[in-house]
């Protein structure tokens, strides 16, 4: 295909193509060549309609699907030359069909704008990637689900500011991210819902005089409906921002646990050990074990953030329908979903190979006086004794084993029982993380058997 100096798809108002910088400024055809499949396949529903509505011959329309498939052929295989004098995705297209069907091009564009057929274009595009993200999402969420079923019983600490709060389980704090993962897939799942309107044959602004056939249009690209309004239709980009919101919540529960992750696998903490595949070396120290993948999630985040900025500060001020300011939607939402897919496989894939340290996860899980809320809570249930009392004793018994350098389950009962006479042998029996964790059975508490209800009633969803 040969470069063109100037758009002729302009027509006569234009007698001089654009200089150097306009075409610059103006060109998206550096980016806007990743909807090329959406684009073609948005056409040749187009030419079926046209064909079907009598607006075009059978076989022009013939001659029009099967020259853009031989359009397609190019663009997969390498051999499309794509020319910024074009400007964007579709006038490439539209262009060298007709270099390879000659006349007939030329009717594909009847009934339809660029601004319909570009909003039809980055639906599909990001109804695609919101297919992907759920696939992605789902998949992240099963390799939480086989370490929750691992560790469902293997006892760490659960922290409140970072601070060593109560004993909690493996299983149980792998199951908060399912939780939060989940609720990820509910917003793409949501998100792709209501975006599932077609905007083919709005036109320019204000729809067509052709006889088209919309949901026709609109069922054979997948969609629910065709878009209502067709203002509305060529000027919304809520499907964009929505995906990118989706994306950004996602992101920062991606980020979230990267950090732990960074935490966790430090040789302070030492709870998990990544796989080589996801950690780098030190090129000085040879003994480091760098957990760069989670690293890099944790700074990708923010391009994600700072893609559904861009667009809303884009759409905030523009007056209906179509302004050239909504050439600027797309960069941003293709470098969000590039980095979002990216962060969720290397989170997947971080998640499948770690392996948690047993040992070092309840070693921690016993120290800082994590049981202290067990010792209150059995002097309300044993003793009667009112929580603020209870809590003021249990204080007192943290602050006797603090200076005494132990632990409370290594008090003797003369000891706490200088702090209140009325303390019992049976206190030993709550002071074990172990019995913590078993006694927590309120519903989605920490005890083994709620995480492993917890895992079944997910295991059945995600059936």
């Amino acid at each position: 295909m040969t470069d063109k100096t100037s758009n002729a798809m302009w027509g006569g108002r234009f007698a001089a193509g654009p200089d150097a910088i306009m075409e610059a400024i103006n060109a998206s055809i550096g980016y806007d060549q990743r909807m090329a499949r959406q684009d073609i396949e948005g056409s040749r529903a187009h030419a079926a309609m046209l064909a079907a509505q009598g607006i075009v011959t059978d076989s022009d329309a013939e001659a029009i699907r099967e020259g853009l498939l031989t359009v397609l052929s190019e663009i997969e295989g390498g051999t499309f030359e794509f020319s910024t004098a074009l400007e964007d995705i579709h006038m490439n297209v539209e262009a060298r069909l007709k270099e390879v069907i000659g006349e007939p091009a030329g009717r594909l564009h009847t009934g339809r704008s660029r601004n319909d057929q570009v909003a039809t274009d980055f639906k599909l595009w990001v109804r695609d990637q919101i297919d992907a993200a759920i696939t992605g999402i789902d998949a992240l969420i099963r390799a939480l689900l086989t370490q929750a079923e691992d560790g469902a019983d293997w006892v760490m600490p659960g922290f409140t500011h970072l601070q060593t709060a109560q004993p909690v389980t493996w299983g149980h704090h792998m199951m908060a991210y399912v939780e939060m993962f989940a609720r990820d897939l509910s917003r793409f799942k949501d998100a792709r819902a209501r975006m599932n309107e077609c905007p083919l044959g709005a036109a320019a602004l204000a729809g067509t005089g052709f006889p088209i056939d919309r949901h026709m249009t609109a069922e054979a690209l997948g969609f629910d409906r065709p878009a209502a309004n067709s203002l509305d239709a060529v000027s919304d980009r809520d499907f964009a921002l929505e995906f990118l919101a989706a994306s950004s919540i996602c992101a920062m529960h991606l980020s979230r646990m990267a950090e732990e992750l960074v935490i966790w696998s430090s040789a302070q903490f030492r709870f998990v050990t990544l796989s080589d595949r996801f950690s780098t070396g030190s090129s000085i120290m040879p003994q480091k074990k760098n957990p760069d993948a989670a690293e890099l999630i944790r700074a990708k985040i923010g391009r994600i953030f700072g893609a559904h900025t861009a667009l809303l500060i884009v759409m905030k001020g523009l007056p209906l329908a179509y302004s050239k300011d909504m050439q600027e939607d797309k960069e941003q939402v293709f470098d969000a979903a590039d980095n979002l897919m990216l962060a969720l496989a290397a989170m997947e894939g971080m998640v499948k190979d770690m392996s948690a340290n047993r040992p070092s996860l309840e070693a921690a899980a016993a120290s800082g006086f994590s049981t202290a809320t067990d010792l209150a809570d059995w002097l309300v249930r044993e003793l009667n004794m009112p929580f603020r009392d209870a809590h003021h004793v249990t204080g007192a018994l943290v602050a006797l084993a603090e200076g005494k350098g132990c632990d409370l389950p290594d008090l003797s009962l003369d000891e706490m029982q200088s702090v209140n006479t009325s303390i019992t042998e049976d206190v030993f029996g709550v002071l074990g993380v172990h019995n913590s964790v078993a006694s927590r059975t309120s519903y989605g508490g920490t005890a083994p058997s709620q995480v492993r209800s917890q895992i079944a009633r997910w295991k059945e969803i995600l059936a």
